[in-house]
């Protein structure tokens, strides 16, 4: 799987886990000079609370695109430190 935006691969993996129609992939799958730590956080009721990357490629950001689970909650424990993406990334073969 490759996760793509502004033409950009962000991710590829063959070890993605598939959670609610989101492919998690793991940590080494990511380019990272593509990821800036955001300040944003949400809560799932049983996911935990994740944390968010902007994406930026070249002088584009999407802020907040990617996300990730640093300490799950027990029964989301298989995407610990797992990152998925929205807002416009693609995400396909």
């Amino acid at each position: 799987m490759r996760a793509i935006w502004n033409g950009t691969v962000l991710a590829e993996s063959d070890d993605t886990i598939v959670v609610e129609g989101n492919h998690y992939f793991p940590p080494d799958a990511l380019r990272r000079e593509h990821f800036r730590d955001s300040a944003t956080h949400t809560t799932c009721g049983w996911k935990g609370v994740a944390s968010y990357y902007d994406v930026v490629v070249g002088e584009q950001v999407n802020a907040d695109a990617a996300w990730y689970y640093p300490t799950p909650k027990a029964a989301a424990e298989r995407v610990r430190g797992r990152v998925a993406f929205w807002k416009g990334v693609a995400v396909g073969p």
